[in-house]
């Protein structure tokens, strides 16, 4: 089965990038599950409940997160409601929401884990601790197995990839914006990825106004920054998992161009 998974999503021209796309990138490579990090959807921080289930709507099946789901009120709430939307499996256990999907699609039992790196992050819990819990709950019929590690540093993110090496059928990463051109499939069978990058506004800086963000490094007086707009690109990874061992069989990087 191929499984999409399209990083992370900032403000609406992300958002109107994956609204347009995501059909045409789900008959183009034949995807069975599309799953995208959505931490970023509204305005840069955190989602909406009207947001998401627009793009639930249109052709995602299960949204990732990180650090910035909770920087909206409304997502509390709303995560607590809908399984389909993510936030870190190490965040703390009366944390509203969960860190793991599980479902069946065509046939097919899968699951959609989502990691959160401590390495220049806010504060959580241990992700290679509670990514072995997770997977032990699991039941053995469910093979496919797909890790979001939303993390900053590299290495932290590589040590996850070699860490669930043939537990998983993949580790994709997220949260720097930044694609990076590292993937492979690894001796035991996960794919993995250091970072997707953002599916976004290219014009500024990782999704960003550049005037803004550049007003932060300059001046102690700088606001939040606004969005970028322009330049927007859909960046995603195409994996394509053996549905009976649970191994992939390719990893694809796909980096795409969006006319508004």
């Amino acid at each position: 089965m191929n499984v999409l998974v399209i990083g992370d999503v900032v403000a609406k021209p992300g958002r109107v990038a994956v609204l347009e796309r995501i059909q045409d990138l789900r008959e183009q490579h034949q995807v069975a599950l599309a799953i995208m990090n959505a931490e970023n959807l509204a305005g840069g921080f955190s989602v909406t409940p009207a947001l998401c289930e627009q793009l639930f709507g249109t052709g995602i099946d299960v949204m990732t997160s990180g650090n910035h789901i909770f920087d909206k009120k409304e997502a509390i709430e709303y995560i607590s409601k809908q399984p389909r939307l993510l936030r870190p499996a190490n965040y703390p256990p009366n944390t509203p929401g969960n860190g793991v999907w599980t479902g069946v699609v065509d046939g097919i039992d899968v699951a959609v884990v989502n990691l959160m790196g401590r390495v220049f992050m806010p504060p959580s819990d241990d992700p290679f601790r509670v990514a072995d819990s997770t997977l032990e709950s699991l039941p053995n019929k469910t093979k496919v197995r797909i890790v979001d590690m939303h993390a900053e540093a590299t290495s932290e993110k590589v040590a996850m990839g070699w860490y669930l090496d043939g537990r998983v059928s993949a580790v994709v990463g997220t949260h720097t914006h930044v694609q990076t051109a590292d993937e492979r499939i690894l001796p035991q069978g996960a794919a993995y990825l250091s970072d997707i990058g953002m599916t976004g506004s290219y014009a500024g800086v990782i999704g960003m106004d550049k005037k803004d963000v550049i007003a932060r490094f300059t001046s102690v007086t700088a606001r939040r920054a606004e969005h970028s707009t322009g330049d927007v690109h859909i960046c995603a990874v195409v994996i394509d998992v053996d549905e009976e061992t649970g191994k992939a069989r390719a990893i694809t990087r796909l980096n795409l161009p969006h006319q508004t």
